[in-house]
């Protein structure tokens, strides 16, 4: 009984160190748009070669990583974890609307500096009104009276965006959308129909880093060129299969952001150490462009709210993650083919 049980830890240690190791790489965290060569409408690969035995394989990792989780969850090690996470943030927790309210403030500041910029670094803009709708969205973080002003200005710029750029490029950013909506509840106090707003900016994390994971399938060759300037991230694999694992790597974890609050605040912890260690290989620019996601998931680590863990959530769980993945994988080929007249298979 005992070996059986070990072997059974083992099973599920095995995918979830795949997952950190692959994971906490530089290169899956930098947004390839923003370094590297780039044509949204261009040929993706086709979900012939998408959906291979590799896909197959790292895509049955992440599931059992997730159900290591959830089983997790219930367990005197996971309530312990979560009192843990409670103990550990709860000066985040307590001084999270200032702390988003300040990052809010410095990312339209910072952009307003670098110039030229909508939202992130490859929408550019040579209006000058750009510039001044930046620095009042800045601005209106000095008061919770005038934040559902700024929130109404991050829409605008979205808006510009969409037009200038279209709405599946737009499509890898509806955290903006998230950001702009939490200020908006958190300045009008409102939770419209008990919904709170950190849960929006949590699904609207969770939506952006799961597109942006189908990105990955889809457009590999754009993060080429980074391991040439950084061959030691790939960590010997080849660059097709070390994308593949960063797209499932990031699903898994983006994922895991909607789901239970354990599960949640472990993945949010994954992402956040992600992005922070792409800031070193990748300076300012990826420093700045990625704050507003940042602070988002500190936020998810540090909620101790939500509807606690039940039986149910483990055993819908598989299909929960397949239902999502299929939805984005449909969403972003069909999507693409009807826009660009580019093929699916």
């Amino acid at each position: 009984m005992l070996r059986v049980v070990s072997r059974l830890r083992w099973a599920t240690a095995l995918p979830v160190a795949c997952l950190v190791n692959v994971g906490l790489t530089s290169v899956a965290s930098a947004h390839v748009k923003w370094f590297c060569a780039y044509d949204v409408a261009g040929q993706p690969d086709g979900l012939e070669n998408v959906l291979c035995p590799d896909f197959e394989f790292l895509t049955g990792l992440s599931v059992i990583a997730l159900l290591a989780g959830s089983l997790l969850e219930g367990t005197p090690v996971g309530l312990a974890m979560l009192r843990a996470f409670d103990s550990a943030t709860r000066l985040i927790r307590d001084n999270l609307e200032t702390i988003f309210r300040c990052s809010v403030a410095f990312f339209f500041i910072a952009i307003w500096g670098v110039g030229g910029v909508l939202l992130t670094p490859e929408l550019k803009t040579d209006s000058t009104w750009i510039a001044a709708i930046q620095l009042g969205i800045a601005a209106g973080m000095i008061s919770r009276r005038t934040m559902p002003l700024s929130a109404l200005g991050i829409f605008v710029l979205y808006a510009v965006a969409v037009k200038n750029y279209g709405l599946f490029h737009l499509a890898d950013y509806p955290v903006f959308l998230g950001v702009a909506v939490y200020l908006a509840l958190t300045g009008l106090q409102w939770q419209p129909f008990g919904v709170r707003p950190l849960d929006i900016l949590r699904w609207a994390a969770g939506i952006t880093l799961m597109w942006a994971s189908v990105e990955k399938w889809a457009y590999p060759e754009w993060s080429y060129p980074l391991f040439s300037v950084h061959p030691d991230m790939s960590l010997g694999f080849t660059p097709d299969f070390y994308m593949r694992a960063a797209g499932a790597v990031e699903f898994a974890l983006a994922f895991a952001l909607v789901w239970t609050p354990l599960v949640r605040r472990v993945a949010a912890t994954m992402l956040a150490a992600m992005f922070i260690s792409a800031v070193l290989p990748f300076g300012k620019i990826d420093l700045i462009g990625h704050t507003l996601i940042v602070v988002a998931l500190f936020g998810i680590v540090a909620d101790d709210g939500g509807e606690p863990a039940r039986l149910r959530d483990t055993v819908v769980m598989p299909f929960g993650y397949v239902g999502a993945l299929a939805l984005f994988l449909a969403a972003y080929y069909v999507g693409h083919a009807e826009l660009f007249g580019t093929h699916i298979l």
